[in-house]
């Protein structure tokens, strides 16, 4: 019996008028390992989660054709599967660690006493260097990864009761570092290595898996499998072709140039931190101390292992985050005029304390009337972009947060990208001309109408960037720019970045992509070695 038998099978999800899968005609035998390639949008993480029993009731879509995992629907086979989602947060359930890996194990019915040196087994084969009680909200998006694929492990740690015989992975290595990668790597190889448990990888990062996998089913946009079979032959015979249906080949170049590194190191800066404190709580500091500049006009990777802070340091910069300690100071340039009472306040305080002599005296005054990050000499008022109204941020610093869906606001990816336009009550028809350009450049111009709770992972990623590019910031911040991307939008978006670069903009970008690192990073800020 095989392991995953598809017929004619399809999906489409409610309120939408195309179908996520259709036609879809493949088996995997028992034990095989399979590298699920296609391009943004084929429904390849459909795929995974119906094979996961997740999809089912009739209220979540419509299927069509037949499914089947070891002779039976999915949704007969829910907790027998493992699965890792492309959301790790997603995927959290409890509040603490350990008790979040332990969830699985407890619903297969592993015996109490096999439970918990499972969780610790683990934790410590994905280096998830957390205590069992630390809390699940407190992680890193890395952190979420290896926490994800913890629950995954535990479930297949050894022959005990109602072990799985498949184990799907969706984008495992998107949100790690490049020690957490080869880890994963390692960990999965030794995890499949007996035959006894299937594995189907969705990862855009092909090289990673070829000596792991048997086989590459490549799945088509229009539905349907367009390419099946050993990974040599297939990329051999199909190679040119399947790159530019958007599928990462290896050994192809990519069609995007490599941006210039600067030749002089003195250059302007558009935001930098002086002493900066940075973290969520002011007793838990995630970093401190930090002397960081961003200079003006050049893209900047920020890059380090999972749970330094980057994303944290981010944030800070962008002015949703405020710092612990110490000063983020915008450029002269960016800083706006005051267009509030305190605002103005603030800027009275400011010409005020200059006219003391004694600095000291200066400081303790300010600290005693304003928030510690706008009391500095020297410096022209309102420097601190924390202090600026979301209007004066639209275009000044624009983020794109780690998890997409955490920035949407509406429920039609056409008014999604609209918003921050609305809000500087551009005229009607400028919107809908930037929103229809945008939807083009991001190839969503088929998804104007769906929710973007709906889309995929990729789609999510790119509506996002859209919907901070729509107002053209002078600094735009990205986290994990290119997370989900297939080759063709991960190309696109290159472009679009370079663009705001050519256009005098500055760009920020938190990534663990090496490839984003080495075509378009001018400067780099390494978080593990300061």
């Amino acid at each position: 019996m095989s392991l995953i038998e598809a017929r004619d099978w399809g999906w489409r999800h409610a309120g939408r008028r195309d179908w996520a899968v259709r036609d879809l005609n493949l088996t995997v035998e028992p034990g095989e390992r399979v590298l699920l390639l296609g391009p943004s949008g084929a429904g390849k993480t459909t795929l995974l989660l119906a094979l996961a029993g997740v999809l089912g009731p009739s209220s979540d879509g419509m299927e069509a054709g037949r499914l089947l995992v070891d002779g039976q629907h999915p949704t007969r086979r829910i907790g027998q599967v493992g699965l890792v989602q492309q959301d790790p947060a997603a995927q959290v359930v409890l509040s603490r660690v350990g008790d979040d890996v332990a969830f699985g194990c407890e619903n297969l019915g592993v015996p109490a006493s096999q439970i918990w040196p499972r969780v610790h087994r683990a934790m410590a084969a994905v280096d998830l260097d957390v205590a069992l009680s630390h809390r699940t909200d407190e992680l890193s998006g890395g952190q979420q990864q290896r926490l994800a694929l913890a629950g995954a492990l535990a479930m297949h740690d050894e022959p005990s009761v109602g072990r799985p015989q498949l184990l799907l992975l969706d984008e495992p290595t998107a949100n790690l570092d490049p020690a957490g990668v080869a880890q994963l790597r390692a960990v999965i190889g030794n995890l499949v290595a007996d035959r006894s448990t299937g594995l189907v990888v969705v990862e855009h990062r092909v090289d990673i898996w070829l000596d792991i996998i048997d086989r590459v089913i490549v799945l088509g946009r229009g539905g349907g499998v367009v390419a099946d079979g050993a990974p040599g032959a297939v990329f051999a015979d199909r190679g040119d072709e399947l790159a530019r249906q958007g599928v990462w080949v290896p050994g192809i170049p990519l069609p995007v140039a490599r941006r210039d590194r600067p030749t002089t190191p003195d250059r302007d800066l558009a935001l930098r931190g002086v002493d900066l404190s940075i973290g969520y709580l002011a007793e838990l500091p995630v970093r401190e101390h930090l002397d960081i500049g961003i200079p003006a006009g050049l893209c900047t990777v920020i890059t380090g292992p999972n749970g330094v802070g980057k994303s944290t340091l981010a944030l800070t910069l962008a002015g949703l985050l405020p710092q612990l300690s110490g000063r983020v100071v915008a450029s002269s340039k960016l800083v706006p005029s005051p267009i509030n009472m305190r605002q103005r306040r603030l800027v009275k305080r400011h010409e005020k304390a200059r006219r003391v002599r004694n600095i000291s005296n200066a400081q303790s005054l300010w600290r005693a009337k304003i928030p510690h990050s706008a009391a500095f000499p020297g410096d022209v008022a309102l420097t601190d972009p924390h202090i600026w109204t979301s209007t004066q941020l639209l275009t000044r610093l624009g983020t794109v947060f780690q998890q997409p869906e955490h920035q949407f606001v509406t429920s039609q990816v056409r008014e999604e990208l609209a918003v921050a336009l609305r809000a500087l009550r551009r005229p009607s028809a400028s919107i809908t001309a930037r929103v229809d350009e945008l939807l083009a450049l991001l190839h969503l111009d088929h998804l104007a109408d769906a929710n973007p709770f709906t889309l995929s992972g990729g789609e999510m990623r790119r509506l996002s960037v859209g919907t901070v590019l729509a107002t053209s910031p002078a600094v735009v911040v990205l986290d994990e720019p290119t997370f989900g991307q297939d080759r063709a939008t991960w190309c696109d978006l290159a472009r679009l970045i370079g663009q705001v670069i050519d256009d005098g903009g500055t760009v920020v970008g938190v990534t663990h992509d090496q490839t984003f690192i080495d075509v378009m990073g001018q400067h780099r800020i390494e978080m593990g070695t300061i």
